[in-house]
């Protein structure tokens, strides 16, 4: 309705001007979405709101803003461009991080903190820590804490007090007082196969975990990893540039091999020497999680088998002799999902831990000795992410969907057993809701969108009630997306029955001017991959405006989320067990069916696109499918033999566990299967960056290899630089997404 009422509205205003959507357009400035704010704080009085803010004429590089919640003034505290004159030289370790955290295309502040009393902000700016007075003026406000030149700084963070900023530098962990100025490097061996308080690759890209150290509460101490690369195999690989080739020697841990060795310690904050911690490290295992109990004397840990059958929580304590025990211990026969849950209480030790025991991601009240002492939540339906916890009136709250399954809601939920109803819902109304919270839990930053709505951010009281309105993001006149609003086309879902009878939930965009009984053109957008979600109720800033593009030029575009995909319970998941390449195929293959089944659709135009896992999918799909007419494959997996030990075993098991599963899930295997090699001729496309150290180059330069041998004819785009997003520069993007329109446009509207 509300999307009617402002088609009325702006009919005068925008009618006129009505434009469909470019790629040019979709990839330029300013963003089409708006001026979105990123990385959302609130200080801890609540009285601020701090974001990331790109600019109207570069969106990619972003400075510091604040809003004043009473006054609804804002300002921008920080010119990243003023403050280093636009020169950026990143470090290698810096843009391994970035490229993991899928930031490597922003330029400027791309992380800030607060400190504990909401005072002054912490951030890195082109390798030097700059700290924000925020009691100064402007003018004086901006204090330089180290310098570049000194060796970069990475992982920056305010101690939980505030008295002091830790960060890594060449693989060293340092800390300076605020106060003084005093600077101290708390470990001094770091250099070569050797760092510490950093994560390893495989801890940042697959585990979730970015960090390598944590402060204790009162501050005396921080936990830090020690990582030893030397176990790790060296894969030799070439990034190839426009201008050089560089040979690369990189430790990548490939399924089946070995891991680096992680080790963890606590050293004083003062200095000293690091207590070592015993891991077991008998054992092959991954450190997942570090976190300390709120009285500082004692954290906890948790330690994943290398199989990801079986995750234990353990606590250490600091007064013994670091003397530790499991209290808990989650074990499947499948694999146990890493999440970020963990809460503990109160200083006595109890926790809160969110599990999916029973088929769906709920949460539990556990003992301080691990007993359980309550169930929380249950429901067919997952608790996503737990958001912030009011330890004084015995709250918790959290992202769920339970009222939608493709959409996203905050709850709370008391602690307390008298109080122990169906969690409440807060936030107001359907959609897709992001929260950030205050640290007391008594004010959130509520971001929502729909899909036809782009993101709107309100601050919210702990009652759902809307305080503020902080960015309306209202597509009136003068947003960016006015022009092309009256073009904008609705979704559609539906679902369609798997082979065991579970829904399969599906999204479709008809063209402009729908006429049934027409025959379209379809482009199947897949993913088909475990944690992800691709049909949601949401604005979707990445892939939405290219759907509605192809929508735009006379495609049907759908989307379908197969067995193995995210939010949807283990059960929903654990088909693609030992089996990758199998289920998830065959469900694409019924929506195409069911597509190709429909009077309004062309079955012989239609084509499939992913990108990463999603190209794996379409490579599946091409060599498995005969019906399709065009396949875009970007980044894509062909051999799982190549990609990485803590992703890859978790879903194939050991290769040496599991040859068989290996074996049919290898693209190259399938292609061995076609009959009629002619009949793949011409119908793919292969796109890859020529610097990935992700989906490494040598993915496709096997497919390619293979291809050559059957006498395939194919279509390839190899981008020089590029990384797995191919985001080297705008220029690569536009040039990649502009790559993909014009071959479908080929094959599937000749």
């Amino acid at each position: 309705m509300r999307l009617l009422i402002a088609l009325a509205m702006l009919t005068s205003a925008v009618c006129a001007n009505a434009e469909q959507l470019t790629i040019e357009r979709i990839f330029a400035d300013p963003a089409l979405s708006g001026e979105l704010p990123r990385a959302l704080k609130l200080s801890p009085d609540g009285k601020r709101v701090t974001f990331l803010r790109g600019r109207a004429d570069e969106q990619q590089r972003l400075d510091l803003w604040a809003l004043d919640v009473a006054s609804g003034d804002t300002r921008m505290l920080v010119d990243s461009k003023r403050l280093t004159g636009g020169d950026e030289t990143l470090s290698a370790e810096e843009q391994a991080r970035r490229e993991r955290q899928r930031t490597a295309d922003l330029k400027g502040i791309a992380e800030y903190y607060f400190s504990a009393d909401g005072d002054q902000l912490l951030f890195p700016l082109a390798g030097a820590l700059y700290v924000y007075d925020l009691r100064q003026p402007a003018a004086k406000a901006v204090r330089q804490l180290t310098d570049a030149e000194d060796g970069f700084a990475t992982d920056p963070r305010f101690s939980p007090k505030g008295n002091y900023v830790s960060f890594v530098r060449e693989q060293n962990l340092h800390v300076v007082e605020i106060a003084s100025g005093e600077h101290r490097a708390l470990t001094s061996d770091g250099g070569g196969l050797i760092s510490y308080a950093s994560a390893e690759f495989v801890a940042q890209e697959e585990m979730d975990r970015d960090t390598g150290y944590w402060w204790s509460p009162d501050e005396q101490h921080i936990a830090l990893t020690r990582v030893d690369e030397s176990p790790v195999a060296v894969e030799r690989r070439f990034e190839i540039y426009a201008d050089r080739t560089d040979v690369v020697d990189q430790r990548y841990p490939a399924a089946g091999k070995a891991n680096a060795a992680v080790t963890l310690g606590v050293v004083a904050s003062s200095g000293g020497e690091i207590r070592w911690i015993d891991l077991d490290t008998e054992k092959d295992f991954y450190l997942a999680r570090v976190n300390w109990l709120p009285g500082s004397n004692a954290l906890s840990y948790q330690r994943q088998s290398r199989d990801q059958r079986q995750l234990d929580l353990v606590r250490v304590d600091l007064q013994s002799k670091l003397e530790q025990r499991v209290l808990l211990s989650e074990q499947r026969e499948t694999f146990v999902n890493l999440n970020h849950g963990l809460r503990f209480v109160d200083r006595a030790g109890r926790f809160i831990w969110l599990s999916e025991r029973d088929g769906y991601a709920h949460l539990y009240l556990h003992q301080a000795d691990g007993s359980e002492q309550r169930r929380l939540t249950a429901g067919a339906w997952q608790v996503d992410e737990v958001l912030a916890l009011d330890r004084k009136r015995g709250r918790v709250y959290f992202a769920a969907n339970a009222d939608d399954l493709l959409g996203r809601d905050i709850y709370v939920q008391s602690l307390d057993p008298l109080h122990a109803d169906k969690p409440r819902r807060i936030s107001s109304e359907g959609g897709w809701h992001e929260a950030v919270f205050a640290d007391n839990a008594q004010l959130w930053l509520n971001t929502w969108s729909d899909d036809h709505r782009p993101p709107q951010v309100r601050l919210r009281d702990a009652r759902g009630k809307e305080k503020a309105l902080i960015a309306a993001n209202e597509v009136n006149a003068e947003h960016p997306y006015a022009p092309y609003l009256t073009a904008h086309l609705a979704s559609e879902f539906g679902t369609l029955q798997a082979a065991d009878g579970q829904p399969l939930l599906f999204q479709m965009i008809k063209p402009a001017g729908f006429d049934p009984a027409k025959r379209y053109p379809v482009v199947v957008r897949t993913y088909g991959g475990p944690h992800v979600q691709v049909v949601q109720k949401r604005w979707d800033t990445r892939w939405g405006l290219f759907d509605q593009y192809l929508a735009q030029q006379g495609y049907i575009v759908f989307s379908l989320d197969n067995r193995g995909s995210a939010r949807r319970g283990t059960g929903f998941e654990n088909p693609i067990y030992r089996a990758m390449g199998g289920v998830e195929v065959v469900d694409q293959q019924l929506g195409i069916e069911w597509l190709a089944a429909q009077p309004y659709v062309d079955a012989e135009r239609i084509g499939v696109f992913g990108w990463s896992y999603g190209g794996y999918m379409s490579l599946h799909l091409w060599a498995r499918t005969p019906g399709i007419a065009a396949a875009v494959a970007v980044a894509p997996v062909t051999d799982w033999h190549l990609y990485d030990t803590h992703y890859t075993e978790r879903y194939m098991d050991h290769p040496q566990a599991n040859l068989p599963g290996y074996k049919y899930s290898n693209v190259l295997t399938w292609l061995d299967r076609v009959e009629d090699a002619q009949s793949l001729s011409g119908r793919l496309y292969l796109i890859h960056g020529m610097a990935d150290d992700n989906v490494l180059f040598t993915h496709s330069t096997a497919l390619i290899s293979k291809l050559v041998e059957m006498g395939v004819q194919f279509d390839l785009m190899a981008y020089p630089g590029g990384k797995h997003g191919l985001n080297a520069t705008p220029a690569m993007r536009r040039h990649a997404f502009a790559e993909i329109a014009r071959y479908l446009k080929a094959k599937l509207q000749p």
